[in-house]
């Protein structure tokens, strides 16, 4: 199975492209966002995750090994398919989709083209439960699942009680659940010992700012 490809940008189309490997033309199926990056005629390294079918085989490329993972363990879940997959990666990055699945929020997951809200609950129900593979993809992600084992180990801890309420604030105000928690974490580093209101307030300002 190809898992990786470098090669040269011939051309690009709407889900695909084009890229030239030693005088060979691979199809690659893409995220417009990763499109978008991609320019004819410039050199491209992407991580490829190959789908063979009974009628078809699929090339589709990631800018990342991290993308790709994320790409693969969707597609683990009932009902999620490749082009469910893709959609997700296009408005989430993996650290942002792990960290949705880890706070169980719904309806960042649901943002995603042809993601229903019934979709969206059945993957994090079944992310949930699959803990070990999301800590084991990322970095990032081994440090959310810690904070988490340690909230549920303290609910007490004033710092995270103060981190969730002002996320829960925002939300109520209807911010996105994922940028709320981008703003609540970039306004935690900026203050010393924040209490709830403090992080509102500089979280709004972030968000404002954004």
């Amino acid at each position: 199975m190809i898992g990786r490809l470098k090669g040269v940008v011939i051309s690009l189309a709407e889900e695909t492209a084009i890229i030239d490997v030693n005088g060979v033309g691979y199809e690659i199926y893409a995220a417009p966002r990763v499109l978008q990056t991609l320019h004819p005629g410039d050199e491209a390294t992407l991580s490829i995750e190959t789908l063979v079918r009974e009628d078809l085989i699929r090339l589709y490329g990631f800018p990342s090994e991290n993308e790709r993972q994320a790409f693969r363990l969707l597609q683990s879940v009932q009902g999620v398919g490749a082009k469910h997959a893709l959609g997700l990666l296009q408005v989430l990055t993996p650290s942002e989709l792990y960290d949705a699945v880890t706070a169980e929020d719904v309806t960042a997951v649901s943002r995603a083209h042809g993601v229903g809200k019934k979709l969206a609950q059945r993957i994090v129900t079944e992310l949930q439960s699959k803990a070990g593979a999301l800590a084991g993809a990322t970095g990032e992600v081994i440090a959310m699942a810690a904070r988490k084992k340690a909230a549920a180990a303290a609910p007490s801890d004033p710092a995270l009680a103060a981190k969730a309420d002002a996320v829960s604030a925002l939300a109520n105000l209807g911010y996105d659940g994922v940028e709320a928690r981008r703003a609540v974490a970039r306004a935690a580093e900026s203050l010393d010992s924040p209490g709830v209101e403090a992080l509102i307030k500089a979280a709004l300002k972030e968000l404002a700012a954004a």
